[in-house]
């Protein structure tokens, strides 16, 4: 019977998880879900609004308004900041962004975060609109729909933009409306929407609202439509409404933005208290105003039923627009449609005043209804959808002509003085662009989470004692550690949770299981650059586990973005032309294979290939490492590799030096000539082909490219070479007796100080001094890591050792100027991948003490053996 019952179920299964059948039972659901939650939102702001009137009835009205904006705006506040910091602000643009394919936050959690505070936000006075909170509540809906059975990408943000469309519609009882606005607006473009789904949600989400809920919105149920018409004469009268309905948008986004740049600016407060200043200063505002302003949906129907004066009309436009520009930029979650209605019925309803004096051929009442489209395609820029969504509010055909005369009036007008929505102006305020250059957005978008991953990861196991823990601490630059559990990634432990513990006063004798942070931010190998980036950001992380399953399979940090972007700008610059090809080995001599490792040493110029060679062999004898020597040809990109005529003179003498020295030394060499439209790309390559260990690099001591550190070629090996790098900076008639080793601490510094026993082969009495540099008000210094490398050095080298505290403010000053007061002939640096990357603007350290040092400077970067959370 059980296996009768299994049988059944997954054959119904079948007949509905057919993708036909499937996307019908979605947009149903959707649209039921969506209806269901805007007529939620509606009735519970009518509920409470109701509330809201009544108490200012039996309250002193002069506290009592500005009492319950405070309140409310205050609580919205803090459900979104406490739950769900998404749902601030209207929903609009983040939605619009979300179907861009921009990795944003779309969830149940921001869907009921944004229905109670929206409730809050709207009963407590703020004169907002609900049809953003319903469109990201509809499309948060159907975002987490589709994250409950599992779909396709594309199938999932078809699911979003309908969602998108119920919402609208919903809130509007506009299904037509809808959907096209979703189309001209947040997708802008058809292609990639079936629109048989985004209808029926749509249409059903209308009909629940329609049955369920407010009908605030819905003009013909609201008033008595009076007998409308067309005359030609009106046209220039409809014209001057769509030019004032352009400009008024244009002034209206502008003012938005502006005052966002306010609250950022000015009143940098917890969200919470922005809103609640928003609600005070709205409840001070309705105190001081009329009556008629404290009801929103009362003051639009005062206007569309003709009961107002030009007075009253001129204030209302007026102090509406303030307020919605201030409130909104307190960041409250409502929106901005169904309050540029009310302003354009406002604008108008005085154009049609002047015509009815004039010609006497309209109501005021019509321009009023027209106003609204107008005034809503200044704004979004969607002269369609401003047709439909008042015709199918009002029902009036004759309203569809006028109509369409003022939306391409307004439209044309606003995008003549500037171009986008307010929806993208919104996005572009918060860095995000749209457009078509949205689908190239360079590495972001076109490589994954696994082409930037570091795949080998220093890891803790959960059961290790946490004093074993600290001693891992101790021994790395990383900041925290990934845990794992029989293979499992279980948590993540980083400084932080061990300082947590210790101020409890735990012993240390505890599991790193008892102090780790559980269930860390992961992302998976297939997720795109821009959503890895979005996670580090959104979590304030420097790096994130990368996960499959459980499985920790690699780990990203904030380098690893660095590192891309620094090598997408390398391969722009050399734009335009043809794409490079991969470099082609010309010529090539093999040694006997008996190292344990590989040193790599580019060799281009003859005046200094013999001390390179000379470091390169002292390091290879000290390592038991094979020496892998290059000599790169560069032809112009437009040539082809494969038929160009180059000469091999100058590269094979190199190389038979080498092999001379190699000989001398016992040290195998290996040579080859390869050629090449890229440099650093050439070198790059060689390092994968050949499993390189070090690169030994040669570099002239400066560089006149901005934003470089070292040079082009140099900044991108140093980027992306996963191998150990030394640099070394020549000078004329070098020597190799006096050496100096500031100590900072890291991976990189105990790098140079393991290399110098091997380089200090080339002295004939090496003299080394290790100083230290510390803050000025420093009294009792910790010099233990100068004692440490001093100690190490003393037991490796033949050769004095001494040690230099130094106190001062800067410390490449400091620096250059124990080197001349110890006459060093070298100076050997640590230099860390990030100090590279983000210090260009401030100063890089290493690369100001080489340009200025009248010594010879050896630059040590360790290899990338894996990460923790550094």
């Amino acid at each position: 019977m059980i296996r009768l019952g299994h049988i059944l179920w997954k054959r119904l299964s079948r007949m509905v998880l057919r993708p036909k059948r499937l996307a019908i039972f979605e947009a149903c659901l959707i649209g039921l879900v969506s209806g269901l939650a805007a007529a939620l939102l509606g009735q519970s702001v009518g509920w409470l609004g109701g509330w809201r009137q009544r108490a200012s009835d039996l309250f002193p009205v002069y506290y009592a308004l500005p009492l319950i904006g405070l309140v409310g705006g205050f609580l919205a506040g803090w459900l979104v900041e406490k739950i769900a910091p998404a749902a601030a602000g209207s929903g609009m643009s983040e939605v619009k962004a979300v179907l861009a394919k921009v990795p944003m936050p779309l969830n149940l959690r921001i869907a009921l975060v944004k229905l109670v505070s929206a409730t809050l936000v709207l009963a407590s006075g703020i004169p907002l609109g609900r049809e953003g909170p319903t469109v990201q509540i509809g499309a948060a809906l159907a975002n987490q729909f589709s994250r409950w059975f599992p779909t396709s990408p594309d199938h999932r943000r078809q699911l979003i933009a309908a969602g998108a469309g119920a919402g609208l519609a919903a809130a509007f009882n506009a299904p037509i409306a809808g959907v096209l606005f979703v189309v001209e607006e947040l997708l802008q473009d058809v292609s990639g929407i079936t629109l048989g789904t985004a209808i029926l949600a749509s249409f059903i989400a209308a009909v629940v609202a329609r049955i369920w809920g407010t009908h605030s919105l819905d003009l013909d149920l609201n008033l008595v439509t009076p007998n409308t018409s067309f005359f030609a004469p009106e046209i220039p009268f409809y014209l001057l409404l769509g030019i004032l309905a352009g400009l008024g948008g244009v002034l209206f986004n502008r003012g938005i933005l502006a005052s966002l740049s306010f609250y950022r600016r000015f009143l940098n407060i917890s969200l919470p208290w922005r809103i609640g200043l928003a609600g005070l200063v709205t409840g001070i505002a309705l105190v001081a105003l009329p009556t008629v302003f404290r009801d929103n949906a009362g003051l639009r129907e005062l206007l569309l039923a003709g009961d107002a004066n030009w007075q009253l009309v001129i204030l209302v436009f007026c102090i509406q627009f303030l307020l919605i520009i201030f409130t909104y930029g307190s960041g409250a979650p409502a929106g901005l449609l169904v309050p540029t209605l009310a302003l354009g019925a406002a604008l108008g309803y005085l154009i049609g005043i002047w015509e009815h004096q004039w010609l006497g051929l309209s109501l005021a009442t019509t321009y009023a209804r027209v106003g609204m489209g107008a005034f809503f395609c200044g704004v979004a820029r969607v002269p369609i959808t401003a047709v439909i969504i008042v015709f199918e509010m009002t029902t009036d055909f004759n309203l569809v002509l006028p109509l369409m005369i003022v939306s391409v009036t307004a439209y044309l007008v606003a995008e003549v003085l500037e171009t986008g929505s307010l929806y993208d102006k919104l996005l572009e305020f918060k860095g995000i662009h749209l457009g078509k250059e949205a689908d190239s957005q360079g590495p972001w978008t076109e490589l994954t989470a696994a082409d930037v991953m570091q795949p080998r990861v220093e890891t803790l196991s959960s059961r290790m004692r946490l004093d074993e823990a600290l001693q891992a601490f101790s021994q790395s630059s990383h900041r925290g550690f990934p845990v794992l559990e029989e293979g499992r990634l279980v948590g993540i432990l980083t400084q932080k949770d061990v300082a947590n513990f210790s101020q409890k006063g735990l012993s240390g004798d505890r599991t790193v299981a008892e102090a780790m942070t559980p269930e860390p931010v992961t992302t998976h190998p297939k997720d795109t650059l821009a959503h890895v980036l979005h996670l580090l950001n959104h979590y304030n992380l420097s790096s994130l586990p990368v996960v499959e399953g459980r499985r920790l399979v690699g780990i990203i940090t904030r380098s690893d973005i660095i590192r891309v972007e620094a090598a997408y700008i390398n391969a722009q610059e050399d734009l335009p032309g043809p794409k490079a090809e991969p470099s082609q080995i010309i010529y090539r001599i093999r040694a006997s294979e008996t190292g344990q490792g590989r040193l790599l040493v580019p060799l281009s110029n003859p005046k200094t290939a013999g001390i390179l060679l000379a470091m390169a062999v002292a390091i290879a004898r000290d390592r038991h490492y094979e020496i892998e020597c290059l000599h790169v040809i560069v032809v112009p990109r437009h040539q082809s590799l494969a038929e160009a005529h180059v000469s091999m003179r100058v590269g094979q003498r190199l190389l038979r030096q080498a092999m001379r020295l190699g000989q001398a030394w016992d040290v195998p060499v290996h040579t080859q000539i390869r050629v090449a439209h890229d440099l650093s790309e050439a070198i790059l390559q060689t390092i994968k082909e050949r499993h390189i260990n070090l690169v030994l690099m040669g570099w002239k001591g400066s560089t006149a490219t901005p934003g470089r550190v070292f040079s082009r070629v140099v900044d991108t090996v140093i980027r992306q070479a996963a191998c150990e790098v030394v640099l070394v900076k020549l000078k004329d008639h070098s020597q190799f007796e006096r050496w100096l080793v500031p100590i900072a601490g890291g991976p990189n510094s105990q790098q140079a100080i393991a290399l110098l026993p091997a380089l200090t082969s080339l002295s004939r009495t090496p003299t080394v001094n290790l100083c230290q540099v510390f803050e000025q008000d420093e009294i009792k210094p910790n010099t233990t890591s100068l004692t440490t490398a001093a100690d190490f050095l003393k037991q490796h080298l033949d050769g004095s050792v001494t040690t230099t505290p130094v106190h001062a403010t800067s410390v490449t000053d400091a620096v250059l100027e124990c080197a001349k007061q110890n006459h060093s002939d070298v100076i050997i640096l640590g230099a860390s991948r990030e100090g590279l990357l983000q210090q260009v603007v401030h100063g890089n350290i290493p690369a100001t003490i080489s340009r200025n040092s009248q010594q010879t400077v050896i630059l040590v970067r360790a290899a990338s053996t894996g990460r923790g959370q550094n």
